[in-house]
């Protein structure tokens, strides 16, 4: 007790001292580039969702902040690359729920753990999917689409942005509801996978709509509903799949982010209110909104114990879906 006693002021002092610079390297921040970290390629949804929170915090950091786009292995290249990054706070990360909810269950391995090397900073969005084939295949009801996949037992293929995302699932749900099998053909983002059902390269997918509307639009593709429990405002004309022909499906993704594990928390905070400011803006919800994004905004605790539920709920939809980790 007498040693503990002796050690007791200097210990005291350290972690004085410690707080300290906590303090000081939050108010200091940012002392150079921040890069925010997207794993996807530019031009989808994700991407202009980045790039708009990415212009509100160089404005409110007073720094610069440039968007990194690093597609590839399902989003772990990017998520890898922040769980590896100095816990400063000038290396962010936009990790959708594939990433923070999905992967786990999908693969056996990851470079590293969800829950335990990230800092959880927000929730900032959610995106609105639709069901979307090329013309050509002749389908202009969901009925028709749903007999036509049954009808190729197997045979037919649809696109995605990469094993594990919600283009995946959300397909996978769909063709378990409807006891029809379907190939899956990954792409490296959902605008190139699009740009695949447009050319006629693969019938259909699922697709965040944000990527989507002005190929809906011009008639590049037929939608045949949106996967929400409710039609979105952006495309109220459009109806649910619920609507259209397969009560109970509903499905939707969320976007979050975070930074590595050990950021400080008041750098942490400082980010969370920025990016909670903004997103509570009318003009921002009605600009995310028009692009089928519903702004989303919650505290960093809020979101630590969000994650864990949502890899719990989405290991039931994978083994539902009969999909076998890779």
């Amino acid at each position: 007790m007498k040693r503990f006693a002796t050690y007791l002021p200097a210990l005291l002092l350290v972690c004085g001292l410690a707080t300290a610079a906590s303090h000081a390297n939050a108010q200091d921040y940012p002392t150079r580039t921040v890069t925010f970290l997207c794993p996807f390629p530019a031009g989808g949804g994700t991407d202009i969702l980045t790039r708009l929170l990415a212009a509100e915090l160089q404005d409110k950091l007073r720094a610069t902040v440039i968007v990194e786009n690093r597609p590839g292995a399902a989003t772990q290249i990017a998520a890898a690359a922040t769980a590896k990054a100095a816990p400063d706070g000038h290396t962010l990360f936009i990790a959708p729920v594939t990433t923070l909810a999905i992967g786990p269950s999908v693969f056996k391995k990851l470079p590293y753990d969800t829950v335990k090397d990230f800092a959880p900073v927000s929730l900032v969005g959610s995106a609105q999917f639709a069901l979307v084939a090329n013309p050509s295949l002749g389908a202009t009801t969901l009925p028709e689409l749903i007999a036509l996949v049954r009808r190729s037992v197997g045979k037919m293929s649809y696109a995605t942005s990469g094993p594990s995302t919600p283009h995946h699932l959300f397909m996978e749900m769909f063709l378990k509801m409807i006891g029809a099998k379907a190939q899956h053909v990954p792409y490296r983002g959902s605008g190139p996978a699009l740009t695949g059902v447009v050319a006629g390269d693969i019938p259909f997918m699922m697709v965040d709509l944000a990527v989507a509307m002005p190929a809906i639009k011009a008639g590049k593709v037929v939608a045949f509903g949106v996967t929400s429990p409710t039609r979105i405002k952006a495309m109220p004309d459009l109806p649910t799949l619920a609507e259209a022909g397969l009560p109970g499906y509903a499905a939707t993704g969320w976007f979050s982010v975070v930074a590595p594990a050990g950021t400080p928390r008041p750098i942490i905070d400082t980010i969370n209110g920025i990016l909670t400011a903004y997103l509570k803006r009318s003009d921002v919800e009605e600009r995310l909104t028009a692009l089928a994004i519903q702004p989303l905004t919650s505290t960093p605790d809020e979101l630590a114990a969000f994650i864990p539920a949502e890899i719990k709920k989405w290991a039931q939809v994978v083994k539902d879906a009969g999909i076998e980790p890779q």
